[in-house]
């Protein structure tokens, strides 16, 4: 969707943090996100993500800098009236509570009356499929069902924002990938802004409008996630999204479309230049591992060939997963679909591999 930065429903504006007066763990972030956007704050422990949520939150004070929700500033007003719903790792929930008293809390809180709250909690287990568990506690229920209705007391009051910080952390990978689905398909039926921490990249790409990648305190990229994992502007994005291949050689020749890069093996290979210096300088080529054929007779005209032995190949159900030794990396990976007419191929088998010059971009090294 487009964002108007003027108009954004959530600004950060300068935003800065710092816990000790010298480390500063956000550093001057500006971000704009629109209203009813599916927003994803993805990177490692320590990036600066959990800690850009909590400001927003309430439960943490920027040191510098002003956060906007709908055109009015935040700063100074307190969790319990910034009116946003919460969604975290644990739940959450009061376990003395029963599952209808924990939806009712945040509508209590706002002196809702008994009809009104108990046709809203009825609303709210409905729209999580948990209607009939009103009278359950949270430790009779399951982690996907606790999950669950932690979502559904963030929705209850109808809030405008909603913020989830890891709320699929504790659930299994088959669960997890369910409920990301889930979380997805309430938010177009919403129309609900939310805000979603999570170090998981196949949760980023799979739910957001767009992806915001934290590193260092910084934003390294944002942009939507077929942009983001097919196009990353720098080494950190390429290596951080999805899995990728990377080969270290020199800028040998660049032009704005095409950067001639010599490998440390010495082969020669075209790539598209992203983020390079000037010629004789180190870059990074990197490779996508589903955009590398094996079979160099399957090949199309104009793609690159490069000699690789094989390390390993292992399979993995719906794909082969095959690890090379390519212009001094050992651990060039390959997935090939698992087709009837697929070669299997033996550890120290060697082979011509190759790739298209579009499928291959040159980044900082």
């Amino acid at each position: 969707m487009p964002i108007d930065a003027n108009t954004g429903f959530v600004r950060f504006e300068g935003v800065q943090k710092t816990y000790d007066g010298k480390v500063l763990v956000v550093k001057d972030l500006n971000l704009s996100i629109g209203k009813g956007e599916f927003l994803t704050m993805l990177g490692p422990s320590g990036s600066g993500k959990t800690t850009c949520l909590l400001m927003l939150a309430g439960f943490e004070t920027a040191t510098h800098g002003e956060i906007l929700v709908d055109g009015k500033p935040i700063n100074n007003i307190p969790p319990h009236k910034r009116g946003i719903g919460m969604v975290f790792q644990n739940y959450a929930l009061f376990p003395h509570m029963t599952v209808a008293e924990n939806l009712a809390f945040p509508l209590d809180v706002r002196s809702v009356g008994r009809d009104e709250r108990d046709a809203k909690v009825k609303r709210a287990l409905d729209m999580v499929q948990m209607g009939g568990f009103e009278s359950r506690r949270p430790l009779q229920l399951s982690g996907g069902q606790q999950q669950r209705i932690a979502l559904a007391r963030a929705l209850v009051f109808e809030p405008d924002l909603v913020l989830m910080d890891e709320p699929l952390g504790a659930l299994d990978k088959q669960l997890r990938e369910h409920m990301q689905f889930e979380i997805k398909h309430l938010h177009e039926r919403l129309g609900v802004t939310v805000v979603y921490v999570t170090h998981d990249q196949t949760e980023a790409l799979t739910m957001s409008d767009r992806v915001a990648v934290f590193d260092d305190g910084r934003i390294q990229q944002l942009a939507a996630p077929d942009h983001l994992y097919e196009m990353p502007e720098n080494s950190f994005v390429a290596q951080f999204i999805g899995e990728n291949n990377t080969l270290m050689g020199i800028v040998e020749e660049l032009s704005e479309d095409v950067a001639s890069v010599r490998l440390d093996g010495g082969e020669i290979v075209s790539a598209v230049p992203v983020n390079v210096g000037a010629v004789g300088e180190r870059t990074r080529v990197s490779v996508r591992p589903e955009r590398v054929e094996l079979d160099e007779r399957k090949l199309p005209s104009g793609a690159h060939t490069i000699a690789a032995e094989v390390q390993e190949f292992i399979y993995m159900g719906d794909i082969f997963r095959t690890r090379l030794k390519v212009a001094g990396n050992e651990d060039f990976i390959v997935k090939s679909r698992n087709a009837s007419n697929q070669t299997r191929l033996s550890p120290g088998e060697k082979i011509k591999i190759g790739w298209l010059p579009e499928d291959c971009r040159a980044l900082d090294a």
